[in-house]
Parts: structure tokens; sequence; C-alpha cells
């Protein structure tokens, strides 16, 4: 086999591999919870002002677009979480 067919296979191959491993990492559920976090918010549940986190995107669940974002402290997005995974959202 020459240079050239041998060059095409592995390239092939290789490419092969890489399509798999995105389609992995950019559609993998487990790898979907998206979260933003924010320095010096006022926390939407208890008032206080702290470092504000808030879950983006998670399979069922999607704030892309929300036109006014709710951040939390941690205690109480520790607690949003755990509502959200009573409901049946993973996150």
């Amino acid at each position: 086999m020459d240079k050239i067919n041998a060059t095409v296979i592995a390239n092939f191959i290789g490419g092969l591999i890489f399509y798999w491993i995105d389609m992995f990492i950019f559609t993998s559920d487990r790898l979907a919870v998206q979260w933003e976090v924010k320095d010096a918010v006022r926390c939407v549940d208890c008032g206080r002002e702290a470092r504000g986190y808030r879950v983006i995107r998670a399979k069922e669940y999607d704030r892309t677009r929300d036109i006014h974002p709710q951040f939390r402290c941690e205690a109480c997005s520790e607690k949003k979480t755990e509502e959200l995974r009573q409901r049946g959202i993973e996150i």
C-alpha cells in the first residue's frame, strides 16, 4: 500500500473516531446540565447578597431564554436543586 492510500485510510479512521467523540460530548444527557454563576447578586429566595447560581439547562428543563433569570445563593441553590430532582429533572 502506498503512502497516499495509507494516509487517506488513517485520516478516515481518525475522522470517524473524532466524530463519535464529538457526538458524545455535545449530545450526551450526562453532560447537558449548564449552570450560570455570577458574583454579588441578590438571592431571589432569601434576599442575601452573595455569589449567585442558577441552572440554565438540564434534561427536560430549559431556561436559556429567561427574560428575568433567578439567581440563588449557595444554600438556596442546593434547596432548589433538590426540589428540581424531586420533580424528576436530572441535575
